[in-house]
């Protein structure tokens, strides 16, 4: 027997009104600040026709919290599953049309259920945040609900890629859901990210500030850390996050989406030879490096503005997916600090969850000196790299290609830290300290009793280079593979990263390792 007409009306009815979110009118007030709709954000991040929606037709209970009677389409997020690239991704959207996006029992219910599904099927969850916070009408079952979703956090973290778009206001506990996940992407207008908000610091401590000092993308960007990329607005968010997958595996089970290649191209690239500067004190930029060692120059850089001084990112080298870690000379003279440290070493672990390949780049004239970085932790932060990279199985590439002194040559990953491959260039230092540093504190009666102290520390200084620091008395003693010519340094990196995929490790068993967090 048919269905009636009338059950048909009463069902395209419902699924209209859950489908028109806060309205029209309030949807064309955010299309006029730039900002899309909740279901637009998904539509964009996946490809046409793929999205299947889940929980269209949920909404809060309409008899408890003194909200009878008040729609809440979909209770105000978008949940479900779509295709990225071929690929199933599960996605949520919070819609701030609708009761501004706030968190109830209903809305975190659907993002954790979510969420399970995500993490049983084995696909990666990108999340889209823009909500008002808790929602103050459901009192504990909010807060309750953010719980649940934490803790989701923390289970599907090391099992799928989480990535988080910060798109409109993310306030108070909300801000610890995105913090636990592995990306953050914020928007720079219209997007803010705090706990405390300017009014309550000021209540709080008299201190006056704006939200531009605190919860901007910019400042999260270059002073806290806390995000990862800054997108222009919510398109280039949502094309940041499809970027970000391409290189990733949708859970730790699988391998990266590698192109192995048949045949390793070994020709040489001049160009690194010329990047190197003459004076070794010369800052060299890295960047330039990493351009002419990966794929078509096609490097997706992690955190650029924040921490300079070291560099990460994502890039392909002749189709293998790889994560890149390298010191950054022009800032700092490349010197590990603090900040760069924990940069580092979340990263790498990163990485290693999910069966990515390292490859580091090595100038490091040693950890930076300060009494701010010292009174602030740098040996706690410091041990975290070392402890990342120890800890890590997956195949770890290293190339030396300048200085490389003191614990931050062990801290970049050396043939002691579980290298599995190191190579140097020509160029390379391999030592306890710098050469006139070294020379200093080893002949200080013999300069101080010299006539011409400036040119006997060069001399010893040279020497010193020659006898101690050389890449080919490493190279003696097998702290290193080999010394390399730089432009030949994109096909030694390759065939050892294709000689390397195959690699299996097995640890002591436990629970984990307690890192020096």
């Amino acid at each position: 027997m048919p269905i009636s007409e009338k059950l048909l009306k009463v069902f395209r009815e419902r699924r209209q009104e859950a489908l028109a979110s806060g309205g029209e009118k309030k949807l064309n007030a955010r299309h006029e600040k730039g900002v899309m709709g909740a279901r637009e954000r998904l539509q964009a991040l996946f490809q046409e026709g793929t999205f299947q929606e889940s929980g269209l037709l949920a909404t809060h209970d309409c008899y408890d919290f003194g909200m009878a009677g008040k729609a809440m389409p979909a209770d105000g997020v978008v949940t479900g599953v779509g295709y990225i690239d071929g690929n199933p991704v599960a996605a949520f959207s919070q819609d701030f049309t609708v009761g501004g996006g706030a968190l109830g029992k209903i809305h975190s219910k659907k993002i954790c259920s979510l969420m399970i599904y995500a993490m049983e099927a084995g696909m990666p969850l990108v999340g889209i945040n823009d909500s008002g916070g808790a929602r103050i009408q459901e009192g504990g079952f909010a807060l309750s609900g953010y719980g649940q979703v934490f803790f989701r956090n923390v289970m599907l973290s090391g099992v799928i890629p989480q990535i988080s778009i910060i798109a409109g206001p993310c306030a108070g506990g909300a801000a610890y859901s995105p913090a636990l996940t592995d990306f953050i992407i914020m928007t720079r207008e219209n997007a803010s990210m705090f706990i405390c908000g300017p009014e309550v610091i000021r209540a709080s401590t008299g201190q006056v500030t704006t939200m531009e000092e605190i919860g901007s993308a910019a400042v999260h960007a270059t002073i806290s850390g806390n995000i990862h990329f800054v997108a222009e607005d919510d398109r280039h968010a949502l094309q940041m996050a499809a970027k970000l997958l391409s290189f990733l595996p949708s859970n730790n089970i699988g391998d990266p989406p590698h192109q192995v290649p048949d045949v390793i191209d070994t020709r040489p690239d001049p160009g690194l030879n010329e990047i190197i500067p003459e004076d070794p004190k010369a800052p060299m930029d890295v960047l330039e490096v990493i351009t002419r060692l990966v794929d078509d120059g096609d490097f997706f850089e992690v955190q650029r503005d924040f921490a300079r001084n070291l560099v990460i990112g994502f890039a392909r080298i002749q189709g293998m997916v790889v994560g890149i870690v390298a010191n950054q000379p022009m800032v700092k003279a490349g010197t590990l600090d603090i900040d760069a440290s924990d940069k580092a070493s979340r990263f790498i672990r990163f990485l290693n969850t999910f069966n990515i390949p390292i490859v580091t780049l090595v100038d490091v004239p040693g950890f930076l000196p300060g009494i701010a970085q010292e009174r602030g932790g740098i040996i706690r932060h410091g041990a975290k790299m070392l402890f990342a990279y120890a800890a890590a199985t997956v195949p770890k590439i290293t190339v030396i290609m300048r200085k490389a002194y003191g614990g931050a040559y062990l801290a970049m990953c050396s043939s002691d830290m579980g290298a599995d491959m190191v190579f140097a260039w020509p160029t390379a230092e391999i030592a306890v300290m710098g050469a006139e540093g070294a020379v200093r504190i080893l002949y200080k009666r013999e300069l101080a009793a010299s006539e011409d102290r400036e040119k006997l520390e060069v001399e010893l200084a040279n020497d010193y280079r020659a006898k101690f620091a050389s890449p080919y008395e490493a190279a003696k003693s097998v702290m290193i593979n080999d010394v390399i010519e730089p432009s030949k340094t994109r096909g030694v990196v390759a065939f050892a990263l294709r000689n390397t995929l195959s690699k299996r490790i097995t640890r002591p068993p436990k629970k984990h390792g307690n890192i020096p967090l």
